[in-house]
């Protein structure tokens, strides 16, 4: 209400606009009332506000404008400012900062479309007595300041280890899971196959695993249920 009366003064006058919001559902505010605000002394907390709005603008602007509440309320406790998230909430509403709004996140799987009565070899059994019976790939992707990097990655169920990866910019990059798999390969000696090894990964598009297109590294691939594997029973 102050801060309209200070809009408007000059042109309406301070009585002017305070009897007419005291006439109207608007508030009640009187002439002394006004003043009296105007020449009180500015509340510590104003104060303080003012400071850490200005520390809020400078994080802000340091992290590319993109932290929302609770990336900014960790980096003002990282500073050594004592506030709360809810503080932290109030005063970006007040400063206009707002974070960067995550917009969908990219499929990184796609159907193919086409029926597969390849076996599953698995069986949703994810055990191995030793290394390399059994590898499971995946693709994931990392958010990044000029957009998203995908990576396939395999890993050997029993050690636990990332034997195989791949990255690139783009999901369209062809055989990106399969750029993965032959990294495996290489990284552990199998590129002229391994007796008994099953390869597992998820159906779809990406995949590059489709019957009429298999990799020429020695071992031939079988799906089932949606899921591709790589055994001695299609060698």
């Amino acid at each position: 209400m102050i801060a309209f009366i200070d809009e408007h003064r000059d042109r309406f006058g301070v009585e002017a606009i305070c009897r007419t919001l005291s006439a109207t559902a608007c508030g009640f505010i009187t002439s002394r009332a006004y003043r009296a605000a105007k020449t009180r002394p500015t509340s510590a907390r104003a104060l303080r506000d003012a400071i850490l709005i200005e520390e809020f603008r400078r994080i802000h602007a340091e992290n590319y404008s993109v932290y929302g509440v609770r990336k900014m309320h960790h980096a003002m406790v990282r500073a050594g400012w004592q506030i709360g998230r809810d503080q932290v909430a109030r005063l970006m509403r007040a400063a206009g900062l707002q974070g960067v709004r995550r917009g969908r996140k990219p499929v990184t799987t796609k159907p193919t479309g086409e029926p597969d009565t390849r076996p599953d070899l698995v069986e949703r059994q994810f055990t191995a007595d030793g290394p390399h019976q059994l590898w499971v790939a995946d693709i994931t992707y990392v958010r990044t300041i000029s957009g998203f990097c995908y990576v396939a990655f395999i890993t050997d169920v029993y050690s636990r280890r990332v034997v195989g990866w791949a990255v690139s910019g783009s999901l369209h990059t062809a055989g990106l899971p399969l750029l993965a798999l032959e990294h495996a390969l290489v990284s552990t000696g199998a590129t002229r196959g391994r007796q008994g090894l099953i390869h597992h990964s998820d159906r779809g598009a990406q995949g590059g695993f489709n019957r009429s297109s298999q990799h020429p590294l020695g071992i031939t691939g079988g799906m089932g249920d949606g899921k591709q594997g790589l055994g001695e029973e299609d060698q």
